[in-house]
């Protein structure tokens, strides 16, 4: 079958590594099941496992994509929850859990090996292309909102680096419950972008906002970590779920932190829960994933070429 993936790692050139064209059928373990993807999405994690972040060369050749939406063995349009033993499901009990691409074949292909427990029921509401995007940024966004920062409707939120798939989906969902939402960005037609989608304000990254806010949702890392602080009210919580500029600031900071009681939280991914109540949730309200462009899978490349520029606004789908 086609798919796109690591041949080799290389932490300097990553889309060295990247290759497409023939892979072996994937095997089923008892309690697994194949799904035939129509769409998946690409997420940072992709390009970080061609840099060999999370992925050995043991591993290798590893098919890659986390995300995917498709037809089940029995015909059921499906989404799939992209963490492998979150529960034991299809693995065992004693087995850490992993996102695929890191131990298990991933989605960047014809079809795909997960567990049963593994998958969901696709809302007639998305298209493939659209639910696709859902289960690992827009979970992500989900979580950090919703279960991590502990904001209610009416409440203020901070996302920072408008244009990226986590932040994007903070934003949409956001607004959609009823937070006010800020945002930053370098570039102009971003921060025009987040303001279409329901931001009240875009601001240059690292300038004032009108108001300190209740939480910051911190995907960018370094370079926005002062900010982040700054831009809190007392008492207010910082959700870090990536740091794509490097994971060390030039200062803690940690007078501001503990004289304003500051809290910092850390969030990665979501629950298969979650995963059902944001699919639910864009079902019911007609929240709809922001696309920056849809290839076909042979053309993968292009797709990771513009992801490891920055050159987008949204996800990027690969359909199959």
């Amino acid at each position: 079958m086609f798919a796109a993936y690591a041949a080799r790692v290389d932490k300097d050139q990553p889309l060295d590594g990247l290759e497409l064209g023939d892979r072996p059928e994937p095997t089923v373990p008892a309690g697994w099941t194949t799904v035939d993807v129509k769409a998946a999405s690409l997420n940072h994690h992709d390009l970080w496992s061609l840099r060999g972040i999370g992925l050995g060369e043991e591993s290798l050749p590893m098919t890659l994509g986390c995300d995917a939406a498709g037809v089940d063995a029995d015909g059921n349009e499906v989404v799939l929850y992209s963490v492998i033993g979150s529960t034991g499901h299809g693995v065992g009990p004693r087995e850490q859990r992993s996102i695929l691409t890191e131990k298990y074949q991933g989605t960047f292909a014809e079809r795909v090996a997960v567990p049963e427990w593994n998958l969901l029921p696709k809302p007639k509401e998305l298209s493939f292309e659209e639910a696709a995007c859902l289960p690992t940024a827009w979970l992500t966004a989900y979580r950090m909102l919703f279960t991590n920062a502990g904001v209610r409707p009416g409440d203020s939120v901070l996302v920072q680096g408008a244009g990226g798939g986590v932040a994007t989906a903070a934003i949409v969902l956001g607004a959609a419950a009823g937070l006010r939402v800020f945002a930053t960005s370098r570039h102009e037609a971003k921060r025009k972008r987040a303001m279409d989608l329901g931001a009240e304000a875009a601001v240059e990254t690292g300038a004032r906002l009108p108001q300190r806010v209740d939480a910051v949702l911190e995907t960018v890392g370094a370079a926005t970590w002062s900010h982040s602080l700054k831009s809190l009210k007392p008492g207010g919580t910082v959700v870090i779920s990536g740091a794509t500029s490097g994971p060390n600031p030039p200062a803690a900071e940690l007078n501001r932190v503990f004289f304003l009681e500051l809290k910092i939280v850390g969030s990665t991914m979501g629950s298969k829960e979650e995963l059902a109540s944001l699919l639910s949730f864009c079902a019911a309200k007609g929240i709809r994933p922001v696309i920056d462009s849809t290839l076909p899978l042979d053309r993968a490349r292009e797709g990771f070429v513009k992801m490891a520029e920055g050159d987008l606004f949204g996800k990027v789908v690969l359909t199959v």
